[in-house]
């Protein structure tokens, strides 16, 4: 069977939605497929952005030179033709998440991203892939002249959806398909408590939601009478009880529709709770975190910065293996302290074997970070304005030191003067890290004058430069 032009066509839409919605969800995302319109068909690969590069071994050992994907039976197209597909298991590869099926329209899809490391959870986007192939086979059971165009743009918009399915699904396994939570409004109200400023603060505290039926089986501390239980749609008067379990350790009950009161952790089985924590926060079904939230949207991040580059860094040095990891078990408890607090920081990590002269307040003698009160009292000095000045002796030498440097091209007039010090200083000194800590969250590990944490930002790449091309073609030509 050849790929037309229609199929090019909705394959196109359907990656280009899928990777824009990814990349707004996770980060800079790229996607792929693989897919065999009939049982004997060759099968095809579609991957504009070089996504599966590297896995063309496994990917020829499951589908060239094995047959098994092609054992099962077709699914009869026509009683079949806008159902929901047949699901295909997680091929676990490295680095990847994938999901894929098998429907009347399509024999076989599977779909992939990247699995970014940051992730709360690969449920969303399992969902996404999930519905992203469900398109794909309502667009092929629909003939050319009625296609609608429209799933690209119902991808780039799945993040609410894609949230709600996992935990729709996690819901339904654990309880049952008759339960009477309603998501979709619980999701909202979610958000728009979180973007509520109550007397000029964000929301924080937790607020859970169980089943109905529930309710009478929870020992509330204060439970509201019925007639004056604030309904969720009512969102200032949520908020304002919000602040009633700041920083407590209480937790605010509803069922859904209603707030019926506060309790403590002797809570049901099942719960949905939203854990508010001023900007952002996260969303956890029965304690698992599926995401995170903040500025009205859903989000995959962990919220938690990701130094596995600072790692990397260390790796490459003289260091022995246990001055490096306790060095890095020290830099992140730092970092995570600043990203708590919301403050920019400065961590430069000299290596040299005699610490080099910065700089800034200085002690009679180095302050020994493995001591838990020294460690603490760094944690309050990230606050002071310059860098903390941190030996591979795994001591605090000093706070508050100013960087310098000379100019140089990598500087980036977007960033803030914090950013680029630190480029212009380590430009000048080969064996130190700097990781610099903005206010508004992103973290950059920067060595000899670069940032090596930079991600990358995929280009996005019309799917009219590239076509389909069959996967043992593929495998071969990357193998030359």
């Amino acid at each position: 069977m050849t790929i037309n032009v229609f199929i090019r066509h909705c394959l196109g839409d359907t990656l280009d939605g899928l990777r824009d919605g990814l990349s707004h969800f996770s980060g800079p995302s790229r996607a792929a497929v693989l897919f065999a319109m009939t049982q004997d068909a060759p099968i095809y690969i579609f991957d504009p952005q070089h996504l599966l590069a590297d896995h063309e071994p496994r990917l020829k050992e499951l589908f060239i030179e094995n047959s098994e994907w092609r054992s099962r039976p077709p699914l009869e197209r026509d009683s079949l033709k806008f159902s929901h597909l047949v699901p295909e298991k997680n091929l676990q590869m490295t680095g990847l998440i994938s999901y894929g099926g098998r429907s009347g329209a399509v024999y076989y899809q599977m779909w992939f991203t990247e699995h970014h490391p940051e992730m709360c959870s690969i449920g969303p986007t399992e969902r996404w892939l999930e519905h992203a192939a469900w398109r794909f086979s309502h667009d092929m059971a629909t003939e050319s002249n009625l296609y609608t165009g429209i799933s690209g743009g119902f991808l780039r918009e799945y993040a609410t959806h894609a949230v709600r399915d996992e935990v729709v699904d996690r819901m339904n396994f654990l309880l049952g398909w008759d339960t009477r939570l309603r998501i979709y409004p619980i999701l909202d109200a979610i958000l728009e408590i979180s973007r509520t400023r109550e007397e000029g603060a964000w929301p924080r505290g937790e607020l859970v939601f169980v089943e109905p039926q529930a309710l009478s089986c929870i020992p509330f501390l204060a439970h509201f009478s019925p007639s004056e239980q604030p309904t969720m749609e009512n969102i200032k008067h949520v908020r304002k009880l919000l602040a009633a379990v700041e920083h407590s350790g209480l937790k605010l009950v509803s069922d859904g529709y209603c707030v019926a009161g506060i309790a403590t952790d002797r809570l049901p089985a099942f719960t949905i709770t939203a854990d508010f924590r001023g900007g952002h926060g996260f969303l956890r079904v029965v304690g698992d975190t599926v995401c995170s939230f903040s500025d009205g949207t859903y989000q995959s991040t962990t919220r938690r910065a990701n130094l596995v580059h600072l790692e990397e860094s260390l790796l490459e040095t003289d260091l022995d293996a246990e001055t490096s990891h306790a060095i890095f078990k020290i830099m992140a408890t730092l970092v995570h302290q600043a990203e708590d607090q919301k403050h920019g920081a400065t961590l430069v990590l000299d290596l040299e074997p005699a610490a080099i002269a910065i700089s800034g307040q200085s002690f009679d003698r180095p302050l020994d970070l493995r001591e838990p009160d020294i460690l603490n009292l760094a944690k309050s000095l990230l606050k002071v304005d310059g860098a903390l000045h941190i030996g591979a002796d795994l001591k605090l030498h000093a706070f508050a030191c100013l960087l310098d440097g000379r100019t140089i091209p990598s500087e980036n007039r977007a960033r803030g003067a914090r950013y680029n010090s630190a480029l212009r200083f380590t430009a000048e000194h080969d064996k130190v890290i700097v990781v610099v800590v903005s206010s508004d969250r992103p973290v950059s590990v920067i060595q000899a004058g670069i940032e090596v944490s930079a991600a990358c930002q995929w280009k996005p790449v019309s799917h009219h430069v590239q076509a389909p091309v069959r996967l043992e073609c593929w495998v071969d030509r990357k193998g030359d």
